[in-house]
């Protein structure tokens, strides 16, 4: 039947691949939650990859901007990517909720949404709104724009992140081991690096750039400060040993990589890499490629609904 009034009805994009399958198997159990809590709600399943920015954009033709993710940080990223590309006037009526059923979960660790499914739902049920900004990330080898939610990276952790796929199977740990196994074999490059009009030529390890805490399945690779604040934090990574990786793997996820001499953490706006057509780019977990990268802050772009 069709509704009457389609702003009270929630489109739900479903990866069914997400936690490595185990979404699949929470569906059930979620539209149940979600009926008891009285959403009405719609739900499509992702069939290809990047079928979510297909799906948003179908929402909003019919008439839908309530929308929820059930899914992982990929699934998200790409919900989210399908948003910026409609019309400024369809983003600003759209609502996004998160139902968490991926691996590493980093972006709603930093609102505290729960992966316990019908926490998750009482969060949605409140219906407590936070505009969040987003990254506009613009490959100018390619033309390309690709907007980011969580976070991004450009050297090693890109490398990472084209690797981590074989290691999968250790699941909340796979970023993790992918790094040390990889990082023997991964060599420093010379970068040049535009972050607010100010210009730095140096050799780095990788950049990583943060809207939100946590990225890498739990870690804190960059000096956090606050995601209302309008900038990045962004960290610059000179050459380190394995051993003092090793050493100082805790700092990785407490919080303190700003203790490490090896690190520059600043906040910034906009950031132009230039120089390096070598270098892999990475965002929210997702490999974009190679190259020269502009990477500029969209303020208030999106509303979430969040704890």
């Amino acid at each position: 039947m069709k509704p009457q009034s389609l702003d009270l009805y929630w489109y739900v994009i479903f990866n069914p691949t997400s936690g490595n399958g185990k979404g699949k198997k929470k569906i059930g159990h979620i539209e149940a939650l979600m009926k008891k809590y009285g959403l009405s709600f719609k739900i499509v399943r992702t069939n290809y990859p990047r079928h979510e920015i297909d799906l948003v954009k179908e929402a909003v033709l019919k008439g839908y901007f309530h929308l929820i993710c059930i899914g992982g940080d990929g699934t998200l990223h790409h919900t989210v990517n399908g948003i910026m590309q409609l019309e400024k006037n369809d983003r600003e009526k759209i609502r996004l909720a998160v139902i968490p059923t991926g691996t590493g979960n980093d972006w709603v660790k930093n609102y505290k949404i729960p992966t316990d499914p019908e926490k998750a739902i009482k969060i949605i049920s409140n219906y407590k709104c936070f505009r969040q900004d987003i990254g506009q990330i613009t490959l100018i080898d390619e033309e390309k724009k690709i907007y980011f939610n969580n976070a991004a990276g450009i050297g090693f952790d890109a490398y990472v992140v084209k690797n981590v796929n074989r290691y999968k199977k250790w699941g909340k740990l796979a970023y993790l081991i992918t790094a040390l196994s990889c990082f023997a074999n991964y060599p420093i490059q010379m970068y040049s690096i535009v972050s607010d009009g100010h210009e730095i030529n140096t050799e780095l390890l990788m950049i990583s750039i943060g809207l939100c805490q946590y990225s890498g399945a739990g870690m804190q690779l960059t000096d956090y400060k606050n995601h209302v604040k309008q900038h990045f934090d962004m960290t610059l990574v000179k050459s380190i040993s394995l051993n003092k990786i090793i050493r100082n793997i805790l700092k990785l996820y407490q919080g303190s990589i700003n203790q490490m001499k090896e690190t520059n953490c600043s906040q910034v706006r906009s950031i132009l890499i230039r120089g390096n057509s070598t270098a892999y780019i990475q965002a929210d977990g997702e490999l974009l490629g190679k190259g020269n990268a502009e990477i500029i802050l969209i303020p208030e772009a999106i509303s979430f609904i969040i704890s």
